[in-house]
């Protein structure tokens, strides 16, 4: 992300761009994407997509690495918190890093730590290796997004943002929808170490063009790190969550493990935000949240993303653990969702350019709602027909709601807020995607094992695992698997609370009217908005 010096961090160098239009705003063509903007959105979707394709693809691993490792539920999703985490954590350096190093070169920075990442995983031993490669990952991955949309925000203008987001984000969809198939069908037929190889074509593709298409860099300028603030929020975020997660695999919260994490991470957050508004340059400029507009799309953004990310990690789950699915059925059953979300977003991208957000966010909030409404109800015997219709209803909520929040989140900002704007967006993101899978899987975690013992005593969870079931009497195993189910669908009421509360935010706070242009000032960053991994 680029920063500003209205909010006391410098700008992302300005780089020579040919590819940006003439005279952004004016003339009869002001709004069309011209050959060289669109040339530059390809590249930054090769990288997004070699991204999102990650973690899709994994998703649908997570029961294969949960056997072959031997390890709890609770353990093996740090696979996708860990790397959200990380992601979160780099963000707020990319600033820095792009003064530094300019942007195109830390956008191929980025790609080769991220296939390095990849490489590595598969090359993975043990689950703590594994981990430790999947943080890696994220460290180039955390700045993957936020250069390239920077990049391409430049050479669209920021009146063109929502037409930019709608066009490329299409493609971009395509992670979602082939994600799970090309992961299944990887895991199945060869290794799950396959799921991080495929990375590694991509990358280098992506390295080539970025070299050959991106503009050139300018000088680079040295700007100032906000030290202190890193190393409060990184460790505080890190720890607060490792902590909750905990409390899942320890079952309550009267463990040394559980307390000392969160406490320490409470602290160290708390520290950051006393730090962050007194300081004239901060990590993150918390002075934003004064905007109304602004507060309520983090909000709203912050409890979908919980609920969304949450609840996608645990339908993959359902389908292997409960259901018998191959890896690549369960990605060919999740692809609805994809479909449903490609097909909404260019509409919503172009809605959110001409009319006020909050006619659009709560109608998809609703639509989220009603899906996840519709899952509170999966058993063993969930005809899939019925699971299929209700992610195709969820993706086209998802394609009316994720990108309309992020645009109105930025329509009321003036444009030399934006770069701190795009910064604190994309930390919310990834911080509210590491919270709803550690949340959702503690949850479920929670209410299956006390489901089982209920019905079996303490000894029931080794009669739930796939080994143990086929030990068992046919009456026995399909009532296991019906109670597993019923935790399933009962973790779902938990993502639909987190949605209701995001729509009567939405309803009540984001603005109903396009806010009127904001009279700018020679203050020009321009930060970039942030794309879904």
């Amino acid at each position: 992300m680029s920063s500003t010096p209205d909010s006391g961090q410098s700008t992302l160098p300005e780089e020579p761009n040919p590819a940006a239009p003439t005279a952004p705003g004016t003339g009869k063509n002001a709004d069309k994407l011209d050959r060289g903007v669109l040339t530059i959105a390809s590249v930054v979707v090769i990288g997004a997509i070699m991204s999102i394709l990650d973690v899709t693809v994994v998703s649908v691993a997570i029961p294969t690495l949960q056997r072959d490792f031997n390890v709890e539920l609770t353990t093996i999703q740090w696979i996708a918190t860990g790397y959200t985490l990380a992601l979160a954590t780099v963000i707020p350096l990319t600033a820095w890093a792009g003064d530094r190093f300019g942007t195109k070169r830390l956008y191929m920075i980025s790609i080769a730590l991220f296939v390095a990442g990849s490489v590595l995983a598969g090359f993975a031993w043990d689950i703590t290796s594994l981990l430790v490669f999947r943080v890696l990952q994220g460290l180039g991955g955390g700045m993957l997004m936020p250069v390239g949309m920077t990049i391409l925000t430049r050479a669209a203008g920021p009146h063109r943002v929502g037409r930019v987001m709608s066009i490329i984000g299409v493609p971009m969809l395509l992670g979602p929808i082939c994600g799970p198939i090309l992961g299944g069908w990887l895991v199945d037929s060869f290794s799950w170490r396959w799921i991080f190889f495929i990375n590694l074509p991509i990358g280098i593709l992506g390295l080539i063009l970025a070299a050959r298409i991106l503009p050139r860099d300018g000088k680079a300028v040295a700007s100032k790190l906000d030290a202190l603030g890193l190393a409060l929020l990184s460790p505080g975020l890190a720890l607060l969550i490792y902590g909750f997660a905990e409390y899942g695999a320890l079952h309550g919260f009267g463990h040394a493990q559980v307390i000392a994490p969160m406490a320490v991470g409470a602290v160290l957050l708390a520290g950051f935000v006393w730090h962050a508004l007194r300081t004239p340059q901060p990590l993150i400029d918390l002075r934003l949240f004064a905007n109304k507009v602004f507060s309520a799309s983090i909000v709203t953004m912050v409890l979908m993303i919980i609920a969304v990310f949450g609840g996608m990690l645990l339908l993959p789950i359902y389908l292997q653990t409960v259901r018998f699915e191959s890896a690549l059925d369960t990605g060919l059953l999740l692809a609805p969702q994809g479909i449903g979300a490609m097909l909404a977003m260019p509409i919503a991208g172009q809605l959110a350019d001409r009319t006020g957000v909050g006619r659009i966010v709560p109608v998809g909030l609703a639509i989220i709602a009603g899906s996840f409404w519709w899952l509170t109800g999966l058993q063993a015997d969930t005809s899939y027909w019925h699971l299929g219709i209700a992610l195709f209803v969820m993706g086209v909520g998802m394609g009316f709601t994720m990108m309309p929040t992020f645009t109105g989140a930025l329509q009321t900002l003036r444009r030399r807020s934006i770069a701190n704007a795009s910064t604190t967006l994309n930390i919310t993101q990834q911080v509210g995607a590491s919270i709803g899978t550690a949340l959702m899987t503690v949850i479920l975690y929670v209410i299956a094992t006390n489901k089982l013992t209920e019905a079996f005593g303490p000894a029931a969870g080794a009669g739930a695992s796939p080994a143990g079931l086929a030990a068992l009497p046919p009456e026995v195993q399909a009532q296991i698997l019906s109670i597993q189910a019923t935790a399933f669908g009962q973790t779902f009421w938990w993502a639909l609370a987190f949605v209701a509360v995001a729509f009567v935010v939405a309803l009540v706070l984001l603005p109903k009217r396009k806010p009127a242009p904001l009279e700018e000032d020679d203050a020009a960053g321009t930060g970039a908005p942030v794309m879904m991994h």
